[in-house]
């Protein structure tokens, strides 16, 4: 059966998050019978930039806006044109990202506001967690969980992790390299008395650290699966705070469909996507990550054990086609609610 137009609209449509988190989308919203447009969105240029774009918003049954702040004003303008609007995001954007991984989030009345004015001209949002979805429920008409979704089986050609070196390994964007440091202790101290320890890291940017000998392997989408499933243990260290609790644990369910064995700080969704003792290791402290490494370090059995769990947790919890079928499905539900497309006036354009 056909079905309506969606317009996609976010700041870059090439980052992680959006690549991940909607464009997973399109292919069963096509075979559905979806019109799909995705568009950028300026970071400047406010209530200019819709007012630009008013034909495209008039044109979209649906218009799902990821990861965008809008100001009071500005969200009237967007809501005056959209028929149907989701709001989705998948990071803690009520509060301003720390430089440092020391540093407290900026949790600026204006940040707050912007974000609560776009919460409420939305027919449904859409959060990657429950810490997201509770920051929205004050202005949220209806609001739904959905974990950011990992393609499983494109972990499925596995590399071959080298028998004389244990390799630790961490993806991710450069922005986020700072959390390492929480880790690196422990790691110092591990690769003292294990001279096969290596750190891998994955990203476009590199630290240089002296006591840890790091391999460097620049991102790409063929270079990740290969420098993971050749990999044997990976990590996510964070702090706890308004920012990283609102993080969706994406490089755990990478490293779980890799079939890794996960050690990760007990942050946000990292304590659903880790389950302490059966697909992984939550450490909340120096002496917690460099035991956690080392019990793993120590037992092929337990690695894989680990590993195994993991991979059958990604697929049954975190997959793309239980993520995108759920999502097509809502999508099709607020289509469904109100008049049909055909029949919605007042929507001319100058």
């Amino acid at each position: 059966m056909s079905h309506g137009r969606v317009l996609f609209l976010t700041y870059e449509l090439d980052v992680p998050s959006f690549r991940y988190r909607m464009r997973c989308l399109f292919g069963d919203l096509a075979e559905r019978g979806w019109t799909i447009r995705e568009e950028e969105f300026p970071r400047g240029r406010y209530f200019l930039r819709t007012w630009e774009r008013r034909q495209q918003l008039a044109w979209a049954d649906v218009v799902v806006i990821s990861k965008i702040n809008l100001n009071r004003p500005e969200a009237a303008l967007l809501r005056r044109y959209g028929r149907r609007v989701v709001f989705d995001f998948d990071d803690a954007i009520y509060v301003r990202k720390p430089r440092t991984y020391t540093d407290v989030p900026d949790e600026s009345p204006w940040r707050r506001g912007k974000f609560l004015a776009t919460c409420r001209i939305a027919d449904v949002i859409v959060a990657g967690n429950e810490t997201l979805a509770s920051a929205a429920r004050p202005s949220g008409k209806r609001i739904v969980v959905l974990p950011t979704p990992v393609n499983v089986h494109a972990y499925d050609r596995p590399g071959r992790a080298r028998d004389d070196q244990f390799i630790v390994v961490w993806i991710g964007r450069p922005e986020n390299l700072m959390y390492l440091e929480l880790a690196r202790p422990a790691l110092a101290r591990l690769a003292q008395r294990y001279p096969a320890l290596r750190l891998r890291i994955v990203c476009s940017e590199f630290p240089d650290w002296k006591e840890i000998e790091i391999e460097r392997v620049r991102w790409s989408p063929d270079s990740e699966i290969e420098a993971l499933t050749s990999a044997h243990v990976g990590i996510m260290p964070l702090t706890d705070n308004a920012w990283t609790r609102g993080k969706c644990a994406f490089k755990l369910l990478q490293y779980m469909a890799a079939s890794l064995p996960c050690v990760a700080s007990p942050v946000g969704a990292n304590c659903q996507a880790v389950r302490d003792g059966i697909t992984g290791f939550l450490a909340d402290s120096d002496a917690g990550w460099e035991q956690a490494l080392e019990r793993l370090m120590e037992s092929p059995a337990l690695r894989a054990r680990l590993g195994v769990a993991g991979r059958e947790s990604a697929a049954e919890r975190y997959s793309v086609g239980v993520h995108s079928k759920r999502y097509a499905d809502l999508l099709s539900e607020v289509l469904s609610d109100g008049l049909p497309a055909s029949t919605v006036a007042g929507r001319s354009v100058g």
